[in-house]
């Protein structure tokens, strides 16, 4: 969903430069076109053309709502715990390409595992389209933060491996079909 709406920030927020993942702040009264609203945070461009990554935390300051991520299946076992996880993980996006992660073909694999605590524990393994990639460590922590807000989810290891490395073919053909590479 591309909105290309321009905007003032009500407030100072906190940004993530995209592709480098460098952190900073743009100052309350700046203005920036919103690039990207997909799961629960936004792409902006600022005036100066830097692609910066909003929170959604942070969506009053664009005068939007702030996204809330619904769990689908209410129970905390582990089956339901694990299609909780593969909902939650189609909620974020890298925030260069309008396709969910799942659908990208990053997650290799999303284990569940019951611990001592009547819980559970969640084990994700997952790549980034190119090694090195700045937003890497920023996906990571959004999968781990939406994993980690589920009930019924205890301890939640989300690791980045580069072996097999991704290519075009690991993704959907609905990611090919939405990127028009298909």
């Amino acid at each position: 969903m591309a909105e290309r709406d321009i905007v003032t920030l009500s407030r100072d927020v906190n940004i993530v430069t995209i592709p480098d993942g460098h952190h900073g702040t743009l100052p309350q009264g700046a203005s920036v076109t919103i690039h990207q609203s997909l799961g629960s945070n936004y792409t902006v461009i600022t005036d100066y053309g830097h692609m910066v990554r909003i929170a959604g935390i942070d969506a009053d300051a664009l005068g939007k709502e702030s996204h809330e991520l619904h769990t689908l299946v209410a129970e905390t076992d582990s089956q339901a715990v694990e299609k909780n996880c593969w909902e939650v993980m189609k909620t974020v996006y890298d925030p260069e390409i309008p396709v969910n992660i799942v659908d990208l073909g990053l997650v290799y694999s999303c284990e569940v595992s019951a611990n001592a605590d009547d819980g559970n524990d969640v084990h994700v393994r997952m790549t980034l389209t190119a090694p090195g990639c700045g937003m890497g460590p920023v996906i990571q922590g959004d999968v781990e933060k939406s994993i980690r807000a589920l009930p019924g989810v205890g301890k939640v290891t989300v690791e980045v491996v580069l072996d097999p490395p991704w290519s075009r073919d690991m993704m959907s053909e609905v990611a090919q079909v939405q990127l028009g590479l298909f």
